[in-house]
């Protein structure tokens, strides 16, 4: 999803939860167009209350590709001062407009077109190392609505990201760190920062968190080793 997309999800997050009723309309629609899957569908209708379930379609979309921010606005059509809303604000705000632009989709598509944010600037020793504990928690703290995405494409099964989720509830961060670690300890030396990177492109992960997971924290733990001591 474009960045500009998801933040203007993002800042309306509890308004639109106060406003949809996702249940009869939109999120039938969103699974007719392929953007949730089954499963996603009815962890959504799972929900206790409509608030909920709005809030948890919230957090799917970002990580459902570059179509769901324009499928989501076609599935408002019972609610068409929310849809106009949205493209009002989108419309009035810096950076691209509600149609698509040119360029990469966000996220890890390789190329010079990336500039300073391409994750193939990594030297190959920083994509080969399994990560640290700290980098797992960075990026535990940096991943939003995606999070479930990226562990299920790293391997974790939706029982045991559910689990997470479960087992964590009052923080996403805690339950995010969980899925990392589940992974890491289970794939051990394959666990590495390019397998990390691969999973993070296909749920949509823009360049600029990648390039502060990754360089960011790479960079803070060489400068955090502990000097040698001079003879």
């Amino acid at each position: 999803m474009d960045p500009a997309h998801r933040a203007l999800l993002r800042a309306h997050r509890l308004e639109l939860s106060g406003q949809l009723l996702v249940s009869d309309t939109i999120v039938p629609l969103l699974y007719q167009d392929d953007i949730l899957t089954e499963a996603q569908v009815e962890h959504i209708e799972s929900q206790p209350t409509n608030r909920q379930k709005t809030l948890k379609l919230l957090d799917l979309l970002p990580s459902r590709g570059p179509r769901a921010f324009h499928a989501f606005l076609r599935s408002l059509d019972d609610f068409s001062w929310v849809r106009d809303k949205l493209l009002l604000e989108l419309q009035t705000r810096p950076g691209p407009g509600p149609g698509p632009g040119p360029g990469p989709e966000p996220g890890l598509a390789p190329g010079p077109g990336l500039g300073s944010t391409d994750v193939c600037r990594l030297p190959d020793s920083v994509l080969q190392k399994v990560p640290s504990d700290q980098e797992l928690s960075r990026l535990a703290s940096r991943l939003g609505a995606e999070w479930e995405s990226v562990l299920m494409d790293l391997g974790l099964s939706a029982e045991a990201v559910f689990r997470c989720r479960s087992d964590h509830s009052l923080s996403i961060q805690a339950a995010v760190l969980a899925g990392l670690v589940q992974w890491r300890r289970r794939d051990g030396r394959k666990a590495t920062v390019q397998r990390l990177v691969q999973s993070l492109k296909t749920a949509d992960v823009h360049p600029s968190v990648l390039e502060d997971v990754l360089m960011g924290p790479t960079q803070e733990t060489l400068i955090s080793s502990p000097p040698e001591k001079p003879l």
